[in-house]
């Protein structure tokens, strides 16, 4: 019989939404990550990036480029080790260059399939995620060859929304959401991520 447990090393687990938004001519124009890590080697935490000038290498306030979380080191290690792998960030100057800000406030709403909201603020800069009229759970198991990293199983419960907006400091980032291909369908840019565990396969 085989064994129920998975072998490998569990890298981080928690939640990990995102919001992507492109501009008329298709090119990225907003994008933005949530964590809630309940496990991690830096520790739990919660924080949430956004890159309003996604190609621009510069930081808040030069920039709409910043992050906001209650734990740096570990966004630090999520933006170099998961992020920056993520395909609509490769090639983002502003992923580098954004600016580190400690979050003093956060809350999260959500009622039932209308809307799930992630709100943090500190430092001067209040940031409102929100994905509206929310799809039907599915559950995904990727294979390292086709996870982000390439290297690490990826197990997570997604939520697709069919609309998603980034506000920052009271104003709407701009772009819009897109369907785009994802692990052999089609998927909006706006999406929940649930229960997402990042594990690396023993060698």
């Amino acid at each position: 019989m085989t064994s129920p447990v998975n072998p490998g090393k569990v890298v981080w687990s928690g939640d990990n939404p995102g919001i992507y938004l492109k501009d008329a001519s298709g090119a990225w124009q907003t994008l933005s990550v949530f964590f809630r890590v309940v496990t991690s080697p830096h520790g739990p935490g919660t924080g949430a990036l956004v890159l309003g000038d996604p190609f621009k290498a510069a930081g808040w306030p030069e920039a709409r480029n910043l992050c906001l979380s209650n734990n740096e080191p570990l966004m630090r290690w999520l933006v170099d080790e998961f992020v920056s792998r993520f395909a609509s960030f490769r090639g983002a100057s502003g992923l580098q260059s954004m600016t580190y800000l400690k979050a003093d406030h956060m809350t999260s709403r959500a009622e039932g399939t209308s809307f799930h909201e992630e709100q943090l603020a500190g430092g001067g800069a209040s940031l409102a995620l929100r994905w509206e009229d929310l799809g039907t759970p599915f559950a995904v198991d990727v294979p390292p060859a086709m996870s982000s990293t390439g290297a690490h199983q990826m197990y997570s419960v997604f939520v697709e929304a069919q609309k998603g907006s980034i506000t920052l400091n009271g104003q709407a980032l701009p772009g819009q959401v897109i369907v785009r291909d994802f692990l052999g369908g089609r998927l909006s840019t706006s999406f929940l991520a649930f229960c997402e565990s990042w594990i690396l396969p023993p060698t």
